[in-house]
């Protein structure tokens, strides 16, 4: 079954005798949609009037940029019907007309009106771009199916933006996306008003933008030798060439059809790091000379432009040249991000530098770069973007931040009064997992589903009213290390860029997420019509594992699907239409599997839920923690630690409490004095994430909760992925409180990825047998 035909009736399709329609049909047999809108508009009215658009209807547009939006309208419009409409000056009845308004009376940009009546639709922007929005909101009244006439619901609409800059991302460096692709990516950012293309062109591993004056760039930097297979911790690679790159008249076509949909396309040109591709074609760039190699793995490299290199801004100056020919655009994105200063430290002609300019260390050094190449863009009238670690040693006069590591760079920048735009990857990554379910493809990890992206606030609470205008959106950003091709771009980003996109458009205090949900059914069949591989979790069966309220714990489904059936089982099969009806939790009361599933008749919709669970002592047990997991890895209550679930590797699950160096100490009451002969805990070992095994591991029993005594100790614990560490007591003891006290590592070694800083340590279920 089609999602199409799924949501009909929820989307409000009311279609009368739909057969005489489609041959031929008449004014009461053409079909009609109910008024559902995203992103929601700052008001909308619904009217008594309605208006019927057939074959004789007339599309009017004075202006050349009108003409330009009522032929788009127009290439939807005979996609849908089979038939276009008359493009003309005027008309007397019957028409939709478009029109923006003349410069001297224009207001707020991006703003329109849209009036449907009987006789005449009307839609009004402030300039061409609230014109052509104004006209997506029109589209989003048209039904979907082909007929001969259609009505289109009577609507008052005045609409404008909360944020003037609402952008996606997207990372062609780690994979090369062809040119309809990032066509078609423009064209769904602007089926929802986003409004900003951020290019990600140039990377360690892939260098995709044609430089004519560096040929080199094209012959070896845009080529790798092979691609990591699987998960980096894998550590495997496919043996495959790979490379790819955009000509210079490609990426005119690419910016020109952006252009006509009103988006802007923003490249980002890394530097100082992220360069060893560049490196690769010209290794006088480097700090060592070379040789170097293409990226093949992901993460960080040390190898990076030398600052102390002259011929390093004359590359980069010529570079620059050639990008802003390509893209008029104000901004131009200089990375910035991730840029170690290993062969800085080393390097004479950095050190040099650094003396020669009286600057403190390396990090005044990059700051010193990026000033440099700011004020060679200022000079050419354009405007840096980089990501926050811009503010290292000093931000650059002009730049607008782009605050990725949280939002502590973007309020530090906005204090300084900088624009800022947000894009943090809890919110706004997505290339995080979207769903825990097992049948998952690979992410790069942490959890982000529809409902966390939509209830994100771009502005900071810690700003003032003057700090906050700073803000000028946000962006959803696409890293592509585990995306390969163009379909799995789609099922990472739709519906999240959906929801993103109402959060930046939309009038704060009108969001809300369930009447959300209820507009998104009527979209998601127009991302099927324009053959988008979206994800379908939003509205699968979910589960919340809960505390009973008596010292185990049970399993609480929900679904939004409406007219949804969930059925269950607690035996490790799979669930069907037949099984066992929800109606109220599930009970956990042995070691299993529970599979759920939500059904519309005999078809199921999206994964299904699915939960292993450990049943031991500790399970649904009060659990006392004498220190917060660190914000970002907060599972949100100690619980998680004794609800039966063992977290998996990817700790994309909500299971790890997470700490960033210090000690977890945890201290379970078991309810009544209980024997007990083992005492356990799964952590976490992924060093290439900066995540390590405790150093050390210590037990503690009481029958008091006042006085522990020792009941075991671990220590030189180490391993990849989940490490169960258990103690089995000398014999068993009659207790009823258990203490786990678990110490990070203070300081990754010399050499390892993040060293020096505090390791993390994760921890999920703790044991008691």
């Amino acid at each position: 079954m089609t999602i199409k035909k799924l949501f009909q009736l929820a989307a409000g399709f009311a279609i009368a005798g739909l057969a005489a329609c489609s041959g031929g049909g008449s004014a009461s047999t053409a079909p009609k949609v109910k008024v559902s809108i995203i992103p929601l508009p700052a008001r909308l009215t619904e009217t008594p009037d309605s208006f019927l658009i057939d074959k004789q209807t007339v599309l009017v547009a004075a202006s050349e940029a009108d003409k330009q939006t009522a032929g788009l309208f127009n290439e939807y419009f005979k996609n849908i019907s089979g038939f276009a409409l008359k493009v003309q000056d005027s008309a007397a009845r019957n028409m939709i007309v478009f029109s923006s308004m003349p410069a001297a009376e224009k207001g707020m940009p991006e703003t329109y009106r849209l009036k449907i009546g009987k006789d005449q639709v009307t839609v009004e922007g402030e300039d061409a771009a609230g014109t052509f929005y104004g006209m997506q909101t029109l589209i989003q009244l048209l039904p979907l199916q082909q007929a001969p006439s259609y009505w289109i619901a009577g609507v008052e609409v005045f609409d404008q933006p909360r944020f003037s800059y609402r952008g996606l991302h997207l990372d062609v460096g780690r994979h090369f996306f062809p040119v309809d692709f990032i066509k078609k990516y423009i064209d769904l950012m602007a089926m929802h008003k986003m409004n900003t293309f951020h290019w990600h062109l140039t990377e360690d591993q892939g260098w995709r933008i044609e430089i004519k004056k560096y040929p080199r760039l094209q012959e070896v930097a845009s080529r790798r030798k092979e691609t990591m297979e699987g998960h980096y911790e894998d550590q495997q690679y496919d043996g495959k060439a790979y490379g790819g790159f955009y000509t210079q008249e490609q990426i005119k076509d690419v910016v020109a059809y952006a252009t006509a949909r009103h988006v802007t396309v923003i490249p980002e040109i890394e530097m100082p790091g992220h360069s060893l591709a560049a490196l690769t074609a010209y290794p006088h760039l480097g700090c060592t000379g070379g040789p170097y190699e293409v990226g093949t793995r992901w993460g960080v490299y040390d190898d990076v432009y030398c600052a102390g290199n002259d011929t390093v801004f004359t590359f980069l100056q010529d570079v620059l040249d050639e990008v802003m020919i390509l893209f008029p655009g104000k901004y131009i994105h200089i990375g910035g991000d991730e840029s170690p200063k290993t062969r800085w430290e080393k390097c004479p002609k950095c050190q040099a530098r650094i003396k020669a300019e009286g600057l403190k260390d390396e990090h005044a050094l990059q700051s010193w770069f990026i000033r440099r190449i700011e004020k060679y863009l200022n000079d050419k009238g354009r405007q840096i973007i980089g990501w926050d670690e811009i503010l290292e040693g000093g931000l650059a006069p002009n730049a607008t931040v782009m605050s990725w590591r949280g939002t502590e760079g973007g309020i530090a920048a906005a204090k300084q009064h900088h624009d800022v735009i947000m894009t943090p990857g809890d919110y706004v990554y997505l290339d995080k997992y979207q769903s825990l379910g097992k049948t998952e493809p690979i992410a790069i990890g942490g959890f982000l589903p529809v409902s966390k992206v939509y209830v994100y606030e771009p502005v900071p609470e810690t700003l003032s009213p003057e700090e906050a205008r700073y803000i000028k959106g946000a962006q959803g950003n696409v890293w592509t290390e585990y995306i390969k091709n163009s379909e799995h771009v789609e099922y990472m980003v739709y519906p999240r860029a959906i929801a993103l996109a109402e959060v930046l458009w939309s009038p704060k205090d009108k969001r809300n997420y369930d009447n959300f949900l209820e507009r998104l059914k009527t979209d998601l069949p127009r991302l099927e019509r324009k053959g988008v591989n979206y994800a379908k979790h939003v509205f699968e069966v979910r589960g919340i594992v809960e505390s009973d309220g008596k010292g185990g714990v049970q399993v609480k489904l929900d679904s939004k699907l409406d007219g949804g059936k969930i059925t269950y089982t607690t035996d490790s099969s799979a669930p069907t239409a037949q099984s066992s009806a929800y109606v109220s939790p599930i009970p956990v009361t042995q070691s299993g599997v529970v599979r759920a599933a939500v059904f519309q008749g005999e078809n199921q919709y999206g994964n299904e839920f699915r939960q292993a669970f450990v049943l031991h002592k500790a399970v649904g047990k009060t659990v006392t923690l004498a220190k917060p997991p660190h914000e970002n890895y907060n599972p949100g209550s100690p619980f998680v630690l004794v609800n039966g679930i063992e977290g998996v590797k990817e700790f994309n699950d909500n299971q790890w409490a997470g700490y960033s160096g210090g000690t977890m100490e945890a201290v379970i009451d078991l309810g009544d004095s209980t024997e007990i002969g083992v005492l356990g805990l799964n952590t976490l070992g992924n060093k290439d994430q900066w995540i390590y095994p405790p150093k050390q591991v210590n037990f503690y029993v009481s029958k008091d909760g006042k006085h522990f005594t020792e009941a075991g100790e671990r220590k030189e614990i180490d391993g990849r992925g989940i490490i169960k560490i258990r103690e089995r007591l000398k014999k068993p003891v009659n207790v009823r409180y258990v203490k786990v006290v678990a110490r990070a590592v203070s300081k990754i070694p010399e050499g390892a990825p993040g060293e020096g800083s505090p390791a993390w340590l994760f921890v999920d279920e703790l044991i008691v047998q």
